[in-house]
């Protein structure tokens, strides 16, 4: 099965797949992750124009997540050469944990709308943990970090931090397949 950012570059002009568009109803909806039958494709705000979300006729699954907020998880039936909206608004989610003690972490990433995941749960976008005043705070102990955006190879590392310790991770995302 080819991902979805394959099929966009793929068939960008062909007349059998459809668009599907995002109308973000709320702020945390604008920054929101997206992700097409379990594969990341960008955030919401940024799937348009060049980098419309194109996909073949039938069934897929969206998922659209955003750190502390309950995801939305849509089953969607894609027409050919058809547009779709979906109206996209998400609700604080209220299980919601953030540490009390936390080591600070700081990403300096090129491209810096690539997702970031911590231990496996993606916790936003490069741009928001990093410059002035903005980190990622993560309890003590052992973390893995990925971060990773369509048409780039991901990176991955395990990084071991403690209470009130800050931290820096710097890379630049090499052009090529995003890494699974």
């Amino acid at each position: 099965m080819l991902c979805a950012a394959a099929l966009l570059v793929a068939a960008r002009n062909s007349k059998i797949l459809g668009e599907v568009r995002f109308q973000p109803e709320n702020g945390a909806a604008k920054t929101a992750g997206v992700w097409v039958d379990g594969k990341y494709v960008g955030y919401v705000n940024e799937l348009k124009g060049s980098k419309k979300l194109l996909l073949l006729p039938g069934e897929h699954e969206i998922s659209v997540r955003e750190a502390g907020y309950q995801s939305v998880e849509e089953m969607i039936s894609v027409e050919p050469d058809a547009v779709q909206t979906l109206r996209i608004s998400l609700a604080k989610d209220p299980g919601a944990q953030y540490p009390t003690v936390s080591a600070e972490v700081k990403l300096a990433i090129d491209p810096d709308r690539a997702a970031v995941f911590v231990d496996d749960q993606f916790a936003g976008h490069a741009h928001e943990f990093g410059g002035a005043g903005r980190a990622m705070l993560l309890s003590p102990g052992k973390h893995r970090i990925k971060i990773t955006l369509p048409g780039y190879q991901s990176f991955d590392t395990e990084i071991e931090v403690r209470a009130n310790q800050k931290y820096d991770i710097k890379t630049q995302l090499p052009k090529g397949h995003e890494g699974d």
